[in-house]
């Protein structure tokens, strides 16, 4: 299957794919009235830029990764965003879309591996695991030799799970600097705000404290995601493993949506989804 060029892609195009992609999701939550927007339309124009533009990907998929980028989502709630951006980079049919959380469909609420779904690595949706994975990967990419970047997304909420905090710490101490985690810091989780329900204090400071180096970036201007990721990719090989802490709003694009909890993981009805619509223009990809 053909993997759409990350070199034709300028930002008219990549904006333009990322009103698409927020099309598929609203589109697919509503179909089931199950999964989540939130986090999925907030992280949109991020994996659109690390998908076509940040990493060196080959055409088809292989499980193990080698000789190419490879990325590993952890938040993995966030599914509806994740099979859009494959389906539209090219590793499934688009129109496969339209089986989201059906019975017996590749495409359940949380990426699973036992569908062999070409794009997904693992199975993610327990939170605070990815961080783990994420490090064993660029870890055995360093003892292979293969220069290539492993990158992982993950939730501020899940940063309250304590695992993260030992691969964080097990990353500094073994030098795994081929490696880029990025946050999702939309200051919302299911239960509601973060400060509300564990506060995090500097995310930042903590990963710093823990040997990182560390960026941030505002994850809804295209031109700035594509620069963050290019400030990150010149950060790897110099000792420390790169964390950006990417600013973002949860329901991003949708005015109703936006920044509240209350959609992380609910479908809108048949008239929002018609308001929703109306807020994310048809493009000339076309809906699946």
């Amino acid at each position: 299957m053909r993997i759409i060029s990350q070199k034709i892609m300028d930002t008219q195009h990549l904006q333009e794919m990322a009103t698409q992609v927020r099309r598929d999701i609203v589109r697919m939550v509503h179909k089931v009235q199950s999964g989540h927007p939130g986090g999925s339309l907030g992280c949109t124009d991020f994996l659109i830029a690390l998908y076509f533009k940040a990493m060196d990907r080959k055409p088809g998929f292989d499980m193990n990764g080698t000789g190419e980028d490879i990325f590993f989502l952890s938040n993995g709630h966030i599914s509806p965003v994740f099979y859009s951006v494959l389906a539209r980079s090219g590793y499934f049919p688009v129109s496969e879309l339209a089986t989201f959380r059906h019975i017996n469909s590749r495409l359940q609420g949380h990426p699973a591996t036992h569908e062999r779904l070409p794009g997904v690595r693992i199975a993610s949706g327990s939170l605070g695991q990815g961080m783990s994975v994420a490090c064993g990967a660029a870890l055995a990419k360093k003892m292979n030799n293969d220069n290539h970047i492993v990158y992982s997304l993950h939730g501020d909420g899940e940063l309250q799970e304590g695992q993260n905090w030992e691969a964080i710490m097990f990353a500094a101490h073994h030098k795994i600097d081929n490696l880029i985690a990025t946050i999702d810091f939309n200051g919302q989780q299911i239960d509601g705000p973060t400060d509300r329900v564990m506060g995090l204090g500097s995310i930042k400071d903590k990963f710093e404290a823990f040997g990182w180096h560390v960026l941030e970036m505002e994850g809804h201007n295209m031109d700035t995601v594509i620069d963050g990721l290019a400030k990150a990719k010149a950060a790897t090989g110099k000792g420390k493993p790169v964390c950006i802490v990417m600013h973002t709003v949860m329901g991003k694009g949708i005015s109703f949506m936006e920044g509240t909890h209350e959609w992380h993981g609910s479908a809108p009805s048949d008239k929002q989804l018609e308001e929703a619509l109306t807020q994310l223009p048809v493009t000339s990809l076309g809906d699946y």
